[in-house]
C-alpha cells in the first residue's frame, strides 16, 4: 500500500510536530501553512492575517502501520478542540484549528469522529475544529522545521508557559 498524507492545524506548529513524529509509521512531519489564498507565504505573512492560511502540520505515514484513524485520535489530544480563536496563547486566525482532508474517506473519518469526541461531554462547549478539504501545503520556513529538535530547551519552556502542556495534561493525562 502507497503512503498517505494527513494535515492538522492545532495552533503553533511547533508543538504539533514531536507528537506525530514519535510514532510508528510516519515518515515525515513538515510545518508550514495551509487554508489560505497566497502562495508561498511566509512566516511574518501568516502571523499578519491576511493570507487566511493556518499554521498546520503535514504528516507522511503509512497507513499499514498507523492508520489514519489514529492520527485523528492522536490531533484531539494535542489541542483545546473548543477553542475558535486559536490555541492556549497564540490567537488569531492563523492559530485556528482545522482537520484537513485528502479523501472522502479522511473526510468521513474526520466527522465520525468528531462527532464522538463531541457527544461525549468531556468538554462543556462544543468542538469547534472545522472539517475542510485540503488545500495546497506550504512548508515552513527550515527553522521551523523539527523546532522541538532544534531547540528543545524553548520548545518545552514554550509548551508549558503556552499553557499547552497543563492542557493537555488535565484533559487527556499523561501519555
Amino acid at each position: 500500500m502507497a503512503y498517505e498524507k494527513a494535515t492538522f492545524a492545532g495552533g503553533c506548529f511547533w508543538c504539533m510536530v514531536k507528537p506525530f513524529d514519535q510514532q510508528p509509521g510516519i515518515i515525515e512531519v513538515i510545518s508550514g501553512y495551509t487554508g489560505g489564498h497566497i502562495e508561498n507565504p511566509t512566516y511574518e505573512q501568516v502571523c499578519s492575517e491576511t493570507t487566511g492560511h493556518l499554521e498546520a502540520v503535514q504528516i507522511t505515514f503509512d497507513p499499514e502501520i498507523y492508520p489514519y484513524e489514529k492520527l485523528v485520535e492522536l490531533y484531539w489530544t494535542l489541542i483545546d478542540p473548543t477553542d475558535a480563536g486559536g490555541q492556549f496563547y497564540d490567537r488569531g486566525e492563523s492559530y485556528t484549528t482545522a482537520i484537513f482532508y485528502h479523501n472522502d474517506v479522511q473526510k468521513q473519518i474526520a466527522e465520525l469522529s468528531k462527532s464522538k469526541l463531541d457527544a461525549s461531554g468531556k468538554f462543556k462547549s462544543p468542538i469547534a475544529v472545522k472539517i475542510l478539504e485540503a488545500k495546497p501545503f506550504y512548508a515552513a520556513e527550515d527553522y521551523h522545521q523539527h523546532y522541538y529538535k532544534k531547540n528543545p530547551a524553548h520548545y518545552e519552556r514554550y509548551s508549558v508557559g503556552s499553557g499547552r502542556a497543563g492542557f493537555i495534561e488535565e484533559h487527556w493525562g499523561s501519555k
